[in-house]
């Protein structure tokens, strides 16, 4: 059973007489009369069984119990004043503040603004290139699309896709230097976008972990490594998200015909108190529009020309 509150009203009344410290005050500000206000508190008293307010002078101050109390109603009552606000705000005007994985920020996202600023030319986005879960609780931050296990608490989260994983390359280093078969790609640079992880999955998946790496870039974010892989400078891990339009503009190309499930995936995640936030519901619903939309209902091929088969093994759960 639910503990019983004390009524709205004299709650009221006791949190505008606390703030203004004075019953003429609160009774202005909620257009009521001084002697409404009077009663209400004397009301909540009588309630509660004990004193709120005490006279000094002119003045009106807490008691103990009234400033052990006012914290609790002060932030009731400013978080339905937010929730209101939050709920009659328009839903196509206005402005967010997204952080977004710096690769798919490049390479998906902005390629896509076109599409969302027509439908909705009102609404204006602060673009932030991050992968830091701790910013889903920023207050800077509106909306977060992460890539990781999934595993963060105390906020609102939805799976937004999974990934799979493939060598890329551009064609003017295959060009130079072919990649006949899995040994070759000793005697190119691996690019690494974390510490290894993701090509470990891929050359065990290869049955190539064996494979000597002879020469290695480390890079902090996939998007350096997939330029880098475009510059011609190595051969990076690309993704069925951030490298389908380099591999559809011939920029990229996939020496390999095996791609596997990464171990993360792309989630995105807000405060509790931001999910049902209009203008906020009107990007996610685009995100995931424009998501099924760019997949047409299945992953692209990975069509490489030295085939490799792979093998059988438990794919990783997406989170």
């Amino acid at each position: 059973m639910a503990p019983r509150l004390p009524p709205l009203n004299p709650l009221r009344a006791f949190e505008a007489t606390a703030r203004c410290g004075s019953l003429t005050k609160a009774a202005g500000e909620l257009h009521v009369t001084h002697g409404a206000i009077s009663h209400q508190i004397r009301a909540l008293e009588t309630t509660l069984n004990v004193r709120l307010f005490e006279r000094v002078g002119q003045r009106l101050r807490l008691t103990p119990q009234g400033a052990e109390l006012l914290p609790a109603v002060s932030t009731a009552f400013e978080g339905i004043a937010a929730a209101t606000a939050r709920m009659s705000r328009p839903t196509s005007s206005g402005s967010l503040s997204i952080t977004c994985v710096a690769a798919l920020l490049s390479f998906w996202l902005v390629p896509r603004l076109e599409s969302f600023t027509s439908q909705f030319p009102d609404i204006s986005l602060t673009l932030t290139a991050a992968n830091d879960p701790r910013d889903i609780h920023s207050p800077d931050v509106d909306l977060c699309i992460l890539y990781g296990d999934g595993n963060w608490s105390d906020c609102w989260l939805k799976f937004w896709t999974h990934l799979d994983l493939f060598p890329v390359a551009s064609p003017t280093l295959i060009n130079n230097r072919p990649i006949r078969t899995i040994r070759d790609l000793s005697d190119h640079v691996m690019l690494h976008a974390d510490t290894g992880r993701e090509w470990h999955t891929w050359l065990a998946a290869a049955e190539a972990l064996d494979l000597p790496r002879r020469r290695q870039h480390r890079l902090n974010d996939a998007r350096l490594a997939i330029e880098a892989a475009v510059h011609g400078h190595g051969v990076a891990l690309g993704d069925t998200m951030t490298a389908r339009s380099l591999l559809a503009k011939g920029q990229l190309v996939t020496p390999f015909n095996l791609s596997v499930p990464a171990v993360d995936a792309f989630y995105v995640a807000c405060r509790n108190d931001l999910k049902n936030m209009p203008i906020l519901r009107v990007f996610i619903d685009w995100l995931f529009e424009q998501h099924d939309e760019a997949r047409g209902g299945s992953e692209p091929a990975v069509a490489g020309q030295v085939a490799i088969r792979r093998r059988r093994a438990k794919p990783p759960s997406a989170g």
